[in-house]
């Protein structure tokens, strides 16, 4: 009797935790169905397009996964390997034989499947309930083959040649994806802060209802990633002699042989502000009324109740992040508000010989779509990036194995000058290309803060819990 082998079903419920872009590690999967299937490729190899829905609690979340079929699998492919899978078994239970079985993949890793997508955007191709489009007068060079994105990021992004990157929202939110729809609203506002859209896909959903698959954009193929120059530079600080710790405690290590990042930070405060201007335009402003504002407060303390139920390490801080949540709970006046990032961090911008580009317009991927898509102030972009400050200062100790506490403490009074010159700066630039000062408003941006703060503990616990103490370190200093 040959031996039994899985349905797609139960490889799903070993591979999705394993995935970078699976939101719910911290969670058990309960159920996993298969909703629209849509076959883009018969035969041997197969491709094909699959929404996923997945119950851990509550309502099932949706991810999709282009799913390859090859009876045999080619080495440079086995990283996206699932298992073999049995073709007579179905696909929402039993098993198969090997009577009838391939090896089943994330078709990202296979140039020649994954190339379809580029070649069916510029046709404009419509195959079952997907829509391939393209922005009108553009030629997309189809001749090119994919390769995976190695940046570590919540969506899987496809890089063609050095023209194309094509970002697959993973996890799939109705409607159309912010980061198409802000993009294309930026775009056409001339901003030249942010990288060129050429096209995207979409899954119809019944009626007129549409959900974006994936977004092709401009690759920005000299720029350097805004995360890896703030953690070079903090590396080259931290190896500066320990003479420069003098210079430390007053933030003055600017003269010192590396590890400044003050400047880059400044313009990279002035890019923000253009772009919080030309998101304005695009979408106009609007007040936040203030029982509004306060509302929001009592989600930033339900999401801190949540936190600690689920993290005990946040505890000791919990008083100071409520002192600091307190004033907004007692707000008696209106909000400017406009559309934000609404996920701002270094991981999200790049260095180009032009300036800097702001990428991924989603919004924090573990805030529900209703909520990443209100209006909110300004300087919640200012927060998020002054976390993201705080990240890179930390990371490179943090990520090590155990030091003596000696030469800890060293460690963090360094992070601590870098990341306060660092912060200036950015707020600075901010600032003087018209955004609202942060220094004026230090009561709403400290709260701000802390609510990131909290947001990522909660993510890190979730989806990755070796970056834990990152967020729990800085929350030591500011908490002080």
């Amino acid at each position: 009797m040959r031996p039994s082998v899985p349905s797609l079903v139960d490889l799903l419920a070993d591979w999705l935790p394993t995935q970078r872009w699976f939101a719910g590690k911290d969670r058990p999967i309960r159920e996993i169905g298969i909703g629209a299937v849509t076959t883009l490729l018969s035969g041997d190899p197969g491709l094909h397009h699959l929404v996923l829905d997945v119950r851990q609690d509550g309502r099932p979340d949706q991810y999709q996964l282009l799913l390859g079929l090859r009876r045999s699998l080619p080495e440079r492919m086995r990283p996206g390997e699932l298992g073999w899978l049995a073709l007579d078994a179905g696909t929402r239970g039993g098993t198969g034989t090997y009577k009838d079985a391939a090896h089943a993949f994330d078709a990202v890793h296979d140039p020649e499947l994954a190339r379809c997508l580029l070649t069916h955007m510029a046709d404009e191709a419509v195959i079952g309930p997907l829509r391939f489009r393209h922005v009108p007068g553009a030629e997309l060079d189809t001749g090119l083959l994919p390769a995976v994105s190695t940046a570590e990021q919540s969506n899987t992004s496809l890089i063609f040649g050095d023209a194309y990157i094509c970002k697959l929202f993973r996890k799939l939110s109705p409607g159309v994806n912010l980061d198409l729809e802000m993009n294309l609203a930026l775009a056409k506002c001339g901003c030249a802060h942010v990288p060129g859209v050429y096209g995207w896909v979409e899954l119809r959903t019944g009626g007129k209802g549409v959900t974006t698959l994936a977004l092709l954009s401009e690759y920005l193929r000299a720029g350097v990633d805004g995360w890896e120059l703030a953690v070079a530079s903090v590396r080259d600080w931290f190896a500066q002699p320990r003479q420069a710790d003098a210079a430390a405690a007053v933030g003055e290590f600017a003269a010192a042989a590396g590890g400044d990042f003050a400047a880059e930070a400044e313009r990279l405060g002035e890019a923000t502000a253009t772009v919080h201007r030309d998101l304005a335009r695009a979408f106009g402003r609007a007040e936040l009324p203030p029982e509004r504002v306060r509302a929001m407060a009592a989600r930033m303390h339900g999401q801190l109740d949540r936190v600690r139920a689920t993290v005990p390490e946040i505890e000791p801080y919990v008083k100071v992040i409520s002192a600091a949540f307190a004033p907004l709970a007692e707000w008696s006046r209106p909000l400017p508000v406009q559309r934000v990032h609404g996920d701002y961090h270094l991981g999200q911008v790049m260095r180009t010989g032009a300036g800097w580009v702001l990428l991924d317009f989603e919004g924090e991927p573990a805030r529900s779509a209703h909520e990443r898509r209100e209006p909110s102030h300004p300087l919640r972009d200012v927060a998020g990036m002054l976390r993201s400050f705080e990240y890179a200062a930390r990371f490179p100790h943090t990520s090590e194995p155990s030091t003596p506490a000696a030469a800890e403490q060293g460690l963090e009074r360094r992070a601590r000058a870098w990341a306060e010159r660092t912060r200036a700066a950015f707020c600075r630039g901010y600032a003087s290309a018209g955004g609202p000062d942060p220094a004026a408003h230090t009561t709403l941006l400290r709260a701000l803060e802390f609510d990131k703060a909290v947001y990522e503990v909660r993510y890190e616990a979730a989806n990755r819990p070796s970056w834990l103490p990152v967020p729990l370190r800085s929350l030591a200093h500011l908490t002080e």
